[in-house]
């Protein structure tokens, strides 16, 4: 229900080029901010890395680049945890 109501939004935005431009802009500048956010919270404990990437994920909504990135990274994570699994039962066997 709710995903069919943003579905029409969105598409009610980009039918008008003005709101269009202004809808990306805001998400460009918001998932910018959060990118930086988080690259300043990297050296410090806690969750860096995490917000980057929900940065992108925020930038892959509007942008392709950011996108293909965000699919690249969920990828790379996937095989690395696949691996680190396997690595474990190797590992943990007597």
């Amino acid at each position: 229900m709710a995903n069919d109501i943003l579905r029409r939004w969105r598409a009610r935005v980009r039918a008008h080029p003005v709101s269009h431009v202004a809808y990306k802009v805001v998400v460009g500048v918001i998932g910018l901010a959060v990118m930086v956010i988080g690259l300043v919270l990297v050296p410090l404990p806690g969750p860096g890395w995490l917000i980057v990437f929900v940065g992108i994920a925020i930038l892959g909504t509007e942008f392709p680049a950011a996108h293909r990135l965000n699919v690249y990274i969920k990828r790379q994570l996937r095989r690395f945890w696949d691996w680190w699994r396997a690595r474990r039962q190797v590992r943990s066997k007597p």
